[in-house]
């Protein structure tokens, strides 16, 4: 078997407990960014080529498991176990509006036109809130059948898509009905669902499998099986020609979409692997882990011209940065000496 590439991610610190979700924004006049949730009640924004944090959405007070942006990164929206969902604006950090819920709040997401979110938790309901009138009561979408893990938009705003905690499979939902129309099957769980950037494809990683299925007529494309436990996958926007995927096992592999031949691994995150995500040019992907840690690895190579970085236990690894680069980028992030002393400290103490 070949030897495995090694990729040199960049390390984005700043949370203290355990990265749950991951959002990139598309790509705007000003970039693209990047949210993360954490069950530390502090969603952060980045920079989603650098990783530079930009900032913090602080009001929460309970874990945030689930954290998206709008179209035009304007405002960012999450879900947390404090009961509530919460519109940020992503340019000052306040709070625009928090929508008070009965339960945990699991799922939330903008619709494609960004006016409306649709959120989704342990209280078995799909809400639509208008986000043109705010203090208007929601819309109720019938009761799902389990506690709500994902939600998504799908065909134009048109259709919602959800998954259960509790239970396998992942249903569609007309908006304008409320109506369950199709029922994805799945064995187990569906923990990730992802709807690829062309809206050709449903992305779902059920623990065991990662499964594509035709967004339109929804049949099932194609089914791999994992070598491990998976908790989230994504496939490269650009080409669909790559997916990435990560779990129990605390690596990010690299799969080929035509074959699921695994093509990379990547190794680096002291805990599992709970949500990952592809950049809007795929020219990247974000993974978030148990660790508290984001990595941020390049997907190369997609030029000839990369130079060889590292060699790690005799593999050279081609990424578009030098090492030096590279470690010089994750000295700049955005933790004061004072940080540092105090970990120190706490080292020491324990």
């Amino acid at each position: 078997m070949d030897k495995k590439k090694v990729a040199v991610p960049l390390v984005c610190h700043g949370h203290s407990r355990p990265v749950v979700d991951l959002f990139y924004s598309p790509v705007t006049p000003d970039g693209f960014f990047l949210i993360s949730a954490s069950k530390d009640s502090s969603p952060m924004l980045r920079n989603g080529e650098t990783g530079d944090w930009i900032g913090t959405f602080e009001g929460h007070k309970g874990a945030v498991w689930s954290c998206c942006l709008d179209t035009n990164a304007l405002r960012a929206a999450t879900g947390s176990a404090d009961f509530s969902a919460k519109v940020w604006d992503a340019l000052t950090g306040d709070v625009l509006h928090s929508f008070e819920h009965k339960h945990i709040v699991r799922a939330c997401t903008f619709s494609e036109d960004t006016h409306l979110l649709l959120t989704g938790g342990m209280e078995k309901v799909l809400r639509i809130f208008d986000l043109n009138r705010p203090d208007a009561p929601p819309r109720e979408v019938d009761k799902s059948p389990g506690s709500v893990r994902t939600v998504a938009w799908l065909h134009s705003d048109q259709t919602i898509l959800s998954s259960c905690t509790d239970m396998g499979g992942v249903r569609l939902w007309d908006v304008r009905s409320g109506n369950i129309v199709q029922t994805l099957e799945t064995k187990s769980s569906v923990t990730s669902a992802e709807v690829s950037q062309d809206g050709r494809y449903i992305i779902t990683a059920d623990g065991s499998s990662v499964k594509f299925w035709d967004a339109n007529y929804h049949g099932l494309v194609k089914s791999y099986d994992m070598p491990c436990t998976v908790e989230s996958a994504s496939l490269e926007p650009k080409y669909g020609d790559k997916f990435i995927a990560g779990g129990e096992d605390m690596w990010v592999h690299v799969f080929d979409f035509h074959t699921g031949d695994e093509i990379a691994c990547n190794k680096g995150h002291h805990g599992p692997v709970h949500c990952v995500r592809f950049s809007p040019g795929g020219e990247s992907y974000a993974s978030g882990s148990e660790d508290g840690t984001i990595r941020i690895w390049q997907t190369g190579p997609l030029t000839n011209d990369h130079t060889e970085a590292l060699s790690l236990n005799g593999s050279i690894a081609k990424v578009k940065t030098s090492a030096e680069e590279v470690s010089s980028k994750i000295e700049d992030f955005h933790i004061s000496d004072e940080v540092k002393s105090k970990e120190k400290e706490e080292a020491v103490n324990e």
